[in-house]
């Protein structure tokens, strides 16, 4: 199963620099919506395995970014291409928001890639 766990150090390798798009679970360790949320997380992490890859933030460990991405509240599920957000649902959801938003960021996953530009990280600022 393609269930990451990241945090601050693995970050930019796992979802910033990820051919495929990201789903990211956004969770509190002591947030009961984010164990509620869990089951359907994971079990759409096998069903879209191959196209999607899933990853878990606890923000209490990995506060950088947490803070980077406005995280406010637990769970956060946010959807990445190329390394940039582009669609977030924020809270305890049916778990058929969370499939939409899946099917709806693969959907216009071809427009996503197009229309997005990969953050290079060997520019030189100076």
């Amino acid at each position: 199963m393609s269930l990451l766990e990241v945090d601050d150090r693995s970050w930019e390798r796992e979802v910033e620099l990820s051919e495929l798009p990201v789903l990211v679970m956004f969770f509190g360790p002591t947030c009961p919506y984010c164990k509620e949320m869990e089951p359907h997380f994971l079990r759409y992490a096998l069903e879209y395995e191959g196209r999607v890859r899933f990853a878990k933030l606890n923000i209490v460990e990995s506060t950088f970014t947490a803070e980077r991405y406005g995280v406010m509240a637990t769970p956060t599920f946010t959807f990445f291409c190329h390394g940039t957000p582009v669609q977030n649902l924020a809270g305890a959801a049916y778990p058929t928001l969370l499939k939409r938003l899946i099917e709806e960021s693969l959907e216009h996953g071809e427009a996503c890639r197009d229309k997005s530009t990969p953050v290079r990280f060997d520019m030189a600022y100076g």
